[in-house]
């Protein structure tokens, strides 16, 4: 009779979470809300920007071919992708007092179906945008986002990762450092170079000092030119000098070249393996790329958060209607994501992991998500 009585119950959560007919009702009205809106904030962005550019674009003829299918069609899913959290927060508050204040909230559950098992449809339609989401920014937008990037570097502005860059320090090999006083990334040459090496203890076994180093697209290799080695040994100093000396480094030309824009360029594998390289280095631009990595594994979980809030904010009337949900939708959705600015600028310049600093948001929300549900049937 007990394993009876827990099959049946087994049967009853499994047929409760069966998709009916005012779930699919919920699911339309929550991604059509959703992608409406997105679609025409995109409009609305697509003309502003496209009225800032067109001076710019008309001054270095750019082709309407590429303005079109190189530029827009490349920043349309980098905006969408980058407030998708606050719109699913804006379609959630707006369609759902919409039903409130039709009476249609309390017609659902004086039907029988808990608060709780109302929220299954939009938990299916969230899992649909965060999926979609995580997808889009890990492996669909780094390439759209190049495409975007070398657009803009042609035709609207002058590409800004060909300058010099300054007091370079980085980990070539376990206990081996190198230091350039500057590099060139059109000679893909540096100046003022001095590559030391220490053993385990952390006692400096070599000292490499040269004016110019030098890499050869041909070889592949790091060409150290007027150089000065010191070897330390336990009896002495040996100093040894020479005109050139051809060496293979873990770094390349293009990881000097790497600026803030080019984090959205790679995807998921590709900034792996480049943090794996830079903690190698010993860069100091890891915790740059580690925000990013975090970030975008934290965004999609925003969606079933800001869902939540959104649902047990809106789902009963309120004096000042649907305009005062909205209201405070806004105002929360906005803080979440001004607090996460903050947690990234306290990361990069502070001492909070970036794991930490991309996930504190969504875990001080997902309280205030679970304490305003729990009122919500309230």
């Amino acid at each position: 009779m007990e394993g009876k009585n827990d099959n049946k119950s087994v049967g009853t959560v499994v047929g409760s979470l069966k998709v009916r007919i005012i779930d699919w009702y919920i699911i339309r009205k929550f991604l059509g809300t959703f992608f409406f809106s997105l679609l025409m904030i995109m409009t609305i962005a697509v003309v502003f920007d496209f009225a800032e550019k067109i001076d710019n674009f008309m001054e270095k003829d750019a082709p309407v071919k590429a303005i079109i299918f190189d530029y827009y069609l490349n920043f349309i899913p980098y905006f969408a992708t980058l407030f998708a959290p606050l719109f699913v927060f804006i379609a959630v508050i707006f369609f759902t007092s919409k039903m409130a204040a039709n009476t249609e909230i309390i017609a659902i559950l004086n039907s029988g179906m808990s608060f709780r098992r109302m929220m299954w449809p939009y938990f299916l339609s969230s899992l649909v945008i965060a999926i979609f989401t995580f997808v889009l920014t890990n492996f669909v937008i780094p390439t759209a986002n190049l495409n975007r990037i070398n657009f803009e570097d042609k035709y609207y502005r002058p590409t800004n990762r060909r300058v010099p860059v300054m007091n370079i320090h980085r980990q070539v090999y376990p206990n081996v450092l190198i230091y350039m006083e500057s590099y060139n990334p059109i000679s893909q040459a540096g100046r003022n170079v001095t590559l030391e090496k220490f053993d385990d203890d952390g006692k400096l076994e070599s000292k490499l000092a040269a004016n110019l180093i030098r890499y050869d697209t041909a070889s592949h290799k790091w060409i150290i030119v007027n150089y000065n080695l010191r070897r330390i040994t336990d009896k002495e100093d040996i100093i040894s000098s020479g005109d050139r000396i051809d060496t293979t480094l873990t770094i390349k030309p293009s990881d000097f070249s790497y600026g803030k824009g080019v984090v959205g360029t790679m995807t998921y594998e590709e900034l792996n393996d480049y943090i794996n390289q830079l903690r190698l280095q010993g860069s100091d631009e890891l915790k740059m790329f580690l925000i990013e990595k975090h970030r975008r594994i934290a965004n999609p979980f925003a969606v079933f958060i800001l869902t939540l809030i959104g649902v047990s904010l809106s789902s009963r009337k309120v004096r000042g209607g649907i305009g005062m949900n909205i209201g405070i939708g806004l105002a929360l959705s906005f803080s979440y994501i001004l607090f996460m600015q903050f947690a990234s600028q306290f990361s990069l310049k502070g001492n909070l992991e970036p794991m930490l600093a991309m996930w504190l948001p969504n875990i001080i929300y997902a309280f205030i998500a679970i304490v305003l549900y729990k009122l919500a049937p309230k």
